[in-house]
Parts: C-alpha cells; sequence; structure tokens
C-alpha cells in the first residue's frame, strides 16, 4: 500500500481548493505540492472535512453480536465519513471495568477502520447503585476519560456528585443520560398530542429537564464537566444556555434524528421511530435546530443503536428503542444547517468533528490538514445525493429510520492516519 498520496483539488472546509500531500501517515504540506510516486486522488468538485468524531455509539461487542460488532459498527462509521467513535459502556458485559474497555480498544484496534475511544460505566452493572472502577479504566491502556450508564441516567444525586468529583481530579467528564425514570415509567413515546391521539403512554419532556438542571446546580457546586447525551426539548436547550452563561462546565449533543424527525411519525405504529428519548415536537426540532448553530447544543452525536430484526420487527411496545445513525448523520447534520447548497462547512466541521474530539479529548482527530497532523479526514460530495436502502448500508442491522429516503451529501473516501477506509464510497475490504 502507498503511503504517499496527492489528494487534487479538494475544498478545504469549504474555503477553497488546495491539493494535499500526506506521508507517513500525517499531513506533509497543503497548498500546491508534488511529489514523484505519489497515488493521486482527484478531489475535484469534493469538500475536505477533519473526520468526524461520534460521542455516542453502541457498537453491541461484547455480548450482543447478532445486533452489531465492533468491526461491522467502524466499517458504518467509516462508510459516514467518521475516524473516531466513543463506544458506550452498555455491553454484556458492561464496560465498568479496566479489562472490559481494554477488550473493545483492542477490538477497535483489530478492526482498523475508526479508532474506538471506549466509555465507562459510571456505576457498577448500571445499577445506579454504587461507582464502577472508574479510576482504574481511567489508568487503563484504553485511557478513558467518558463515563456514562447511557440507558440509564445516573438518578442518584449523591452518586452523581461523587462521579463528577472522581472524574474532575483527572479532567474526565461524565455523560449523562437525561432521564427522571420515575416520570417515564412505561412511557412508549412523547408525551403530548400525538401520544393522547393515539392512546400511548407518554414521555414528558420535564423528565428531561428536570435532571439537566438538577445536574448543572451539581456541576457547578463541585466544579465538574458534566455531558448531556442526546438532549431532545426546547427547554433543555434554554437551561443548558442559562448554565453556559453562568460559566458552568457543561456541553450538550443532539442526534440526528432528533433534527429532523418528529413524534407525528408515531401514527405509523412503526417501531423504527421507537428512541430513547422519543422524537418530539415540530417546535423542539425548530428549537434544537437553532441551538446547533448558535452552539448552545456542542455537537451532533449519532447514537447509534443497532437491533437484531427480533427486537424491532414487533409490536410498538415490545420493540427496544433505538436507531442506526452513523451511515446518515453528516447528511441529516448538513440539511438541518442548512442543506449543501447553502452549508456553512466550517460549521459542520465544528460540530461534527472539532468540538466532539475537544469534548472526547481525542487530540488526533478533530483537526484541519496541517503540516504534521495526523491525515484523518473525509471527502464528500455535495452535489450528489443518495436512496437510503437498508440491506445496502455496512451496519450489521437494518434499523434505520430513513429507508427510501433521498438524502444529500455522500461520502466519497474516509482516511485514518492516511489510509483509506473508504474509497469511491465503498468501504475498504480489507485494511492492513
Amino acid at each position: 500500500m502507498n503511503d504517499v498520496k496527492l489528494i487534487k483539488g479538494a475544498d478545504i472546509v469549504g474555503r477553497g481548493r488546495a491539493d494535499v500531500l500526506v506521508r507517513g501517515g500525517r499531513v506533509a504540506e497543503v497548498g500546491t505540492p508534488s511529489a514523484v510516486g505519489a497515488e493521486v486522488i482527484d478531489a475535484d468538485g469534493l469538500v475536505l472535512l477533519p473526520g468526524l468524531v461520534d460521542l455516542h455509539t453502541h457498537l453491541r461487542e461484547p455480548g450482543r453480536e447478532d445486533a452489531e460488532t465492533v468491526l461491522t459498527g467502524t466499517r458504518a462509521a467509516a462508510k459516514g465519513g467518521y475516524t473516531a467513535v466513543c463506544a458506550m459502556a452498555n455491553s454484556y458485559p458492561v464496560a465498568d471495568t479496566a479489562g472490559v474497555v481494554e477488550q473493545v480498544a483492542t477490538l477497535g484496534r483489530a478492526a482498523g477502520y475508526a479508532d474506538v475511544q471506549p466509555i465507562g460505566a459510571v456505576s457498577v452493572g448500571l445499577a445506579g447503585e454504587r461507582l464502577a472502577e472508574i479510576g482504574a479504566m481511567a489508568d487503563s491502556a484504553a485511557h478513558v476519560r467518558m463515563f456514562s450508564d447511557d440507558g440509564h441516567c445516573v438518578h442518584d444525586p449523591r452518586l452523581m456528585r461523587r462521579a463528577l468529583e472522581y472524574v474532575k481530579t483527572f479532567d474526565g467528564l461524565i455523560a449523562q443520560h437525561a432521564e427522571e425514570p420515575r416520570l417515564t415509567e412505561g412511557a412508549q413515546m412523547n408525551e403530548g398530542a400525538v401520544s393522547a391521539e393515539l392512546g400511548l403512554p407518554g414521555w414528558p419532556a420535564v423528565a428531561e429537564e428536570s435532571v439537566i438542571a438538577r445536574d448543572v446546580l451539581l456541576a457547578e457546586y463541585v466544579g465538574g464537566h458534566v455531558h448531556f447525551c442526546h438532549i431532545s426539548t426546547a427547554r433543555s436547550v434554554e437551561i443548558i444556555r442559562e448554565a453556559k452563561a453562568r460559566g458552568v462546565r457543561v456541553t450538550a449533543e443532539v442526534c440526528p434524528h432528533h433534527l429532523l424527525l418528529t413524534d407525528e411519525k408515531a401514527h405509523t405504529y412503526d417501531p423504527v421511530y421507537k428512541v430513547n428519548p422519543p422524537l418530539r415536537s415540530g417546535a423542539d426540532v425548530a428549537a434544537l435546530r437553532a441551538a446547533l448553530a448558535e452552539g448552545v447544543v456542542d455537537a451532533v452525536a449519532t447514537d447509534h443503536a443497532p437491533h437484531a430484526p427480533q427486537d424491532k420487527d414487533c409490536e410498538w411496545s415490545a420493540a427496544r428503542p433505538g436507531m442506526l445513525g452513523l451511515e446518515t448523520a453528516l447528511s441529516i447534520t448538513v440539511a438541518a444547517l442548512g442543506g449543501p447548497g447553502g452549508a456553512d462547512w466550517d460549521l459542520v466541521a465544528e460540530r461534527t468533528s472539532r468540538t466532539p474530539a475537544r469534548i472526547a479529548g481525542l487530540s488526533a482527530h478533530g483537526r484541519d490538514p496541517e503540516p504534521g497532523t495526523e491525515a484523518n479526514f473525509t471527502l464528500v460530495d455535495p452535489a450528489e445525493t443518495w436512496t437510503v436502502v437498508p440491506t445496502e448500508l455496512a451496519s450489521l442491522s437494518q434499523n434505520t429510520p430513513y429507508a427510501g429516503m433521498e438524502l444529500p451529501v455522500t461520502v466519497q473516501a474516509t482516511f485514518l492516519r492516511g489510509r483509506a477506509t473508504v474509497l469511491d464510497g465503498k468501504v475498504a475490504e480489507e485494511i492492513k
């Protein structure tokens, strides 16, 4: 494999065309370089973005390899333009020990399609009763800095306070799944006019907002960093805006599906639209889009949640919540931020790459191409559209809510330390 590549004529983050010379996995020169014997990649008409970084991916391995594996999940990530993903802790066994997080990191290195940064559990077994081995995971070879019980809220305020104090000692953070469980018991969808019409138990917005308000105060009190996963309501945005104005160490992510889809989809009774937190109202979608553009919401995160057929091909009430996201996230984000015709590519890069890389502490990622930086980037075609066909996705599962939809922007190539994990829109079959 040629380790010298010359990417010709790419529009660098929407700022203008330039050539990028890559040698030995790093950017050697940007401008008008030449290199005898280099592999030339024609990027005319393509936009070069720093490789995308996902703060919220469920890779399911170990334990649910019938839904996804680290290999298939990172192949899907590469196809979506990602060079790094943060793997959530709700595997089987739970990633609450140094041994499990090291196993996940090792599987990621072996796959080779994207860097895999494990997220450790906050509590043992995600049970919310006592702290997991946070220090051991932080000191392990996996270098864990983010901790989350995602799928479960850290609902005990004493445990949340202790966790925030603990991770503060090594500049870590707690990623909170904000859901007061006593307000969502038996909930099936967003509480509102649609749930009343359909007769389905509702998931009230205040169940999210009350936990966010509480944890903002706890983070402010102890000086810790709290990150809110998949926020979904307009009031959550306002609480976070107010917290940031006071200087609280708070960051937040939004998922692509909460930027596009609403609870009206529940009229279909198709479990592919069942997700946690649920799809909200059109007003919430508008507020989240505005907050993402403004920067109150820091990043787009996929909450990529693959499920085996038996967990989705059933009645709504029995279906597990979650949907695929890695291969469609960039398209949905571009659409939410103005569409490919008016896309601010620098803003897209900030929300999908640079900021999530900073939050996760992945210093080699989220970097615009400059001499000496690792060659982690993606080439996208802003003029080309594509139709989502579930059977053609790289994920092992097919539970996408966008089946049959035509989406803007295609990923033409993804490079991880100069190696093409995707080229001409196709995933590389073998990574060396």
